[in-house]
């Protein structure tokens, strides 16, 4: 039988295994086991743990694609101005987030090179 016609028979809240989850909720083939299980450490799937088995339900997985959805993005370079006022923003670090002038790792150690040499002259 069709998985698309088993899933129309099952109830969207009737615990399912993970893998028998993903092969209906997404008949491609392009979601397993292992992806639902990541989804729900990241918090956007709820997994019921029974007897050691990871379950979840088809209603479970249509919130976790909202969860997923990804927004269109603007394009970046357009002749209308943002809705957003930008001008009052201060473009002066702030507090503790200003960071020191870099300096590559071999600069910094051959400075410290030089003054444990300079230390080791001045020893008597």
């Amino acid at each position: 039988m069709d998985d698309s016609l088993v899933a129309s028979r099952i109830a969207a809240d009737a615990p399912l295994r993970l893998s028998i989850a993903a092969k209906l909720a997404f008949p491609d083939g392009s979601m397993t086991a292992s992806g639902l299980r990541r989804e729900a450490l990241r918090g956007r799937l709820q997994v019921e743990r029974i007897a050691g088995k990871d379950y979840t339900t088809l209603e479970a997985i249509n919130e976790m694609r909202k969860l997923c959805r990804v927004q269109a993005r603007e394009l970046g370079s357009t002749n209308v101005s943002p809705d957003i006022e930008t001008a009052r923003s201060s473009t002066k670090p702030s507090g503790s987030s200003k960071t020191a002038i870099a300096i590559s790792p071999q600069d910094a150690l051959r400075a410290r090179l030089k003054k444990s040499r300079q230390q080791k002259q001045n020893k008597p």
